[in-house]
């Protein structure tokens, strides 16, 4: 009787293991995905940035043969 209440227990408390595995498993899932979402993300950030680099360099080069043209700046 011991041995079978013994087993019981023990297989009680190793679907409650399993249980708990399982949820971390599906926290684990959620988190990649919100991780994943995050980088894209930042990648897109780093993107907009350089886009945006790149317009800033286009103006002072318009600047520049502007203050040229009207003699504000030696050639």
């Amino acid at each position: 009787m011991a041995d079978n209440v013994t087993n019981e227990l023990l297989l009680e408390h190793l679907k409650l293991i399993q249980g708990q595995l399982n949820r971390l498993a599906d926290d684990v899932r959620e988190l990649r995905g919100r991780i994943g979402s995050l980088e894209k993300s930042v990648a897109q950030i780093h993107v907009d940035l350089a886009d945006q680099s790149v317009r800033i360099d286009r103006f002072n080069t318009r600047l520049d043969r502007i203050e040229q043209r009207l003699g504000l700046v030696e050639a």
